[in-house]
């Protein structure tokens, strides 16, 4: 019944040792359970979902563990989609939203349930046995903390096919990308299906307070994963970028999931790459750190924060000219944050002052104004100045232009705002003290109903505010 390893010390099973393995186990089942608090607002989004959609067959699937190597998997993670409708994170799992003949849906999760002790499955199955992997909900215990009701996965795909035999002509949707059995047991067409994933990733663009909430707890974990490196940067000169990187992520994994993404912990002229996570290289004194993380909260949500730090403490002339240039244009484009205004207004008041500075400088050749909108910046200043954020560090990803970038901000939306100058280390068009220098600043900022705020505000963002703190995390008392 289960895949056997090919070099297992134990290749069968006497009747005897199954017979043991049988019996003997106590009643585990949980009786006092209550909805998990996110309960409500996913049957709030369901019922979102199927209002755009009405009369039509939802799937939505979380996906399936990956194989690394042989029998070992990476972490799994379950489609945000999946996540964002249901609360829940089992992996297999996959949630139907049925037509009904009132106009409404009913919704049923389709779950691993707990492993099957007369089969075996539970000490056998390396994979999915709870000896092996860990307990996991009923589909009763299921049903009462995600709040709709739950059935074998192991069901779903038949009981689908024969939902669709008996209403033939009640269009099917799909998320499609996580679940490939799913996809070759019913018919779906792709048009339609990427309609339903656009929907659910404009679905995420506002958030509700619940919401809300899990990103400020993020935002706090990740201002302390940032005074845990402060803190240990000493060693981090001893060492490599690899201890900083593994200093955060200690915090992520204690305070929630894990990180939301790659950390990027890049000293020196590594700050001039945008995505740098090798984190390999030295962290040397005189040099700038540019610490991009955050951490994912427990329920999937991340922050995204990034600080430039000076790695002795103190801000060279040069450093702090640079670094205070990227706080003002940050905080441009922060001040451009709120209800009704563009998406854009946020990046382009930034990316002027940045032109402005580059201009002043005598890096760019003006007016100010013509190399805005040339785009001659961008040399200097190449990603765009924010993205949103949510169940995905790059939230909404596959929502529509004219909803995300081409949109208008609204309460609850919650977006990154991060400029950024970096100056290749090959780059002859500056002067030799700016090679190799780069710096970002970036903060997690809500649109709230008469402006914005700074959720990750916990961390100082001036180069004097960023000096003074590191002190205070450095000096012996």
């Amino acid at each position: 019944m289960y895949r056997d390893r090919k070099n297992s010390l134990s290749p069968t099973v006497s009747a005897e040792l199954a017979e043991l393995m049988r019996r003997g186990w106590a009643d585990t089942e949980r009786r006092d359970l209550e909805p998990a608090e996110q309960s409500p607002y996913a049957a709030k989004r369901r019922a979102a979902l199927c209002a755009r959609f009405p009369g039509e067959r939802l799937v939505v699937p979380a996906g399936k563990l990956k194989v690394r190597a042989n029998d070992s998997h990476y972490p799994f993670r379950p489609s945000s989609e999946y996540v964002h409708l249901t609360g829940d994170q089992s992996e297999d799992a996959v949630l139907v939203l049925e037509p009904r003949a009132d106009g409404g849906h009913a919704a049923t999760a389709y779950l691993l349930p707990r492993s099957d002790r007369d089969t075996g499955e539970f000490w056998q199955d390396a994979a999915k046995g709870e000896l092996w992997v860990g307990r996991r909900n009923s589909l009763a215990e299921a049903a009462t903390l995600l709040g709709l009701p739950c059935r074998d996965v192991r069901l779903a795909a038949a009981e689908l096919r024969a939902a669709v035999a008996a209403a033939p002509t009640t269009p099917t949707r799909m998320v499609r990308g996580y679940d490939a059995g799913l996809e070759a047991a019913l018919e779906t067409d792709d048009a339609r299906d990427s309609e339903l994933k656009t929907a659910l990733s404009e679905m995420r663009l506002v958030k509700d307070e619940w919401e809300i909430g899990e990103l400020r707890k993020a935002c706090d974990a990740t201002v302390r994963g940032f005074t845990d490196v402060v803190r240990e940067l000493a060693t981090a000169v001893a060492t490599s970028e690899r201890w900083i990187e593994g200093t955060f992520f200690r915090r992520a994994r204690l305070e929630g999931n894990d990180v939301g993404y790659g950390s990027i912990c890049a000293a020196g002229e590594h700050a001039t790459i945008m995505h740098w996570v090798r984190n390999d290289g030295e962290v040397r004194p005189g040099d700038l750190l540019l610490l991009d993380a955050g951490v994912e909260a427990r329920t999937l949500y991340t922050a995204d924060v990034t600080r430039t730090l000076p790695v002795d403490g103190t801000f060279t002339p040069l450093q702090r000219r640079i670094y205070d240039a990227v706080y003002e244009a940050q905080q441009a484009g922060i001040d451009a944050v709120r209800p009704g205004a563009r998406y854009r207004d946020f990046h382009e008041a930034a990316q002027r002052r940045l032109a402005e500075k580059l201009v002043e400088w005598g890096l760019l050749e003006g007016p100010a104004e013509r190399v805005h909108r040339l785009g001659l910046q961008r040399r200097f200043t190449m990603a765009g100045t924010g993205h949103m954020l949510g169940l995905d560090v790059h939230d909404c990803a596959t929502a529509r232009r004219q909803a995300y970038v081409d949109g208008t901000l609204r309460p609850g939306m919650v977006l990154t705002v991060e400029p950024g100058l970096y100056f290749q280390p090959d780059d002859l068009t500056v002067p030799a003290e700016y090679r190799g220098v780069g710096v970002r600043i970036e903060d997690d900022i809500l649109v709230t109903a008469d402006g914005n705020e700074n959720l990750s505000a916990g961390l100082p963002r001036t180069s004097t505010g960023i000096e003074t703190w590191m002190r205070s995390l450095t000096t012996p008392e």
